[in-house]
């Protein structure tokens, strides 16, 4: 082949690949904004799909025809994709900034690569931005430390969401980041808040059942292989639903008492009866406690909502 049929057949594939770049940046792009929007697991798993073929897709076909800038940006997008995978998690502000990050490192690939703008996308983007109420961390950031300074010693050590934000924003500025949209704030804190509601709402339709089945236990003669590995899930189940929010003191009873009914199980023991008489008080308790943070939640939540310079 000549030299410049080589040419215009390298011209030829880079125009396909151009055509074939923006549909999948498109599909990447709508993708990611309907994810920050909180959408079911289901759907959620769907929109991750959809990412992870978009970039993947990319890099690939940047490699068949010799963009190794873009194959790199591409392929480095998915440790940020596998950053928000689990739909269970809190995804926190930095987690989708990084990845919108990354894309826009994509989009530069692209145009220097092929001397075709990709901004096209991104101007979008930066149109939708505009348009919606943003702030500046470095601001936000003395609004938070403001708000944790009022409440001094009257501030709960059972969790401080104000201080985990204040942390996120530390990171913003220290990142350089000048502007942060506000519904991305808004949508962290209500994915985060609908988490909490469920995870309260577990709580109070298994602590009464799991407790009338430690006393069933205590007062069996002999041990109750079906009832305790039926209490063992669902032990199990509240320690996983306690990790999902992070929610420090029900993790760490869940797992102590996990660990006990594991033991129980393996050896088949009975459950001495002033043993289930303290875990199911505790089991109280513990129920409270979690009442207790999830109002605490709510609280710095709506501190945190009326510091969003739309709410000034």
């Amino acid at each position: 082949m000549s030299g410049d049929a080589s040419d215009e057949f390298q011209k030829e594939l880079v125009d396909l690949f151009v055509q074939e770049a923006h549909e999948w940046l498109q599909n990447i792009h709508v993708a990611l904004d309907e994810l920050q929007q909180g959408p079911p697991p289901e759907r959620h798993a769907a929109l991750i799909s959809t990412l992870t073929a978009g970039v993947t897709n990319l890099g690939g076909s940047a490699a068949t025809i010799n963009l190794p800038d873009v194959e790199r940006a591409s392929f480095a997008a998915l440790p940020f994709i596998e950053a928000i995978k689990d739909p269970r998690k809190s995804f926190s502000v930095q987690d989708f900034l990084s990845l919108c990050k990354q894309l826009g490192q994509i989009h530069t690939a692209l145009t220097n690569a092929t001397g075709v703008s990709f901004d096209e996308q991104a101007g979008a983007d930066d149109d939708v931005a505009a348009a919606a109420p943003s702030l500046s961390p470095a601001e936000f950031l003395q609004a938070l430390r403001a708000l944790q300074q009022n409440q001094g010693s009257t501030a709960s050590t059972e969790r401080s969401l104000i201080k985990a934000m204040i942390e996120q924003m530390e990171g913003q500025v220290q990142a350089g980041v000048q502007q942060v949209g506000v519904d991305v704030i808004q949508g962290y804190l209500e994915r985060m808040a609908e988490s909490e509601e469920a995870f309260v709402q577990v709580v109070d339709a298994q602590v009464p059942t799991l407790t009338a089945k430690l006393v069933r236990l205590a007062d069996a003669a002999t041990p109750q292989p079906g009832i305790l590995e039926a209490s063992l899930e669902e032990v199990t189940q509240l320690r996983a639903e306690a990790q999902q929010v992070n929610a420090g003191p029900a993790m760490t009873f869940f797992g102590g008492l996990h660990s006990l009914l594991t033991v129980m199980t393996q050896r088949r023991v009975r459950l001495a009866a002033a043993r289930a008489e303290a875990i199911s008080a505790r089991l109280g308790a513990i129920r409270e406690l979690i009442h207790r943070w999830v109002e605490r939640g709510r609280a710095e939540r709506t501190a945190i909502c009326q510091a969003l310079p739309v709410n000034r």
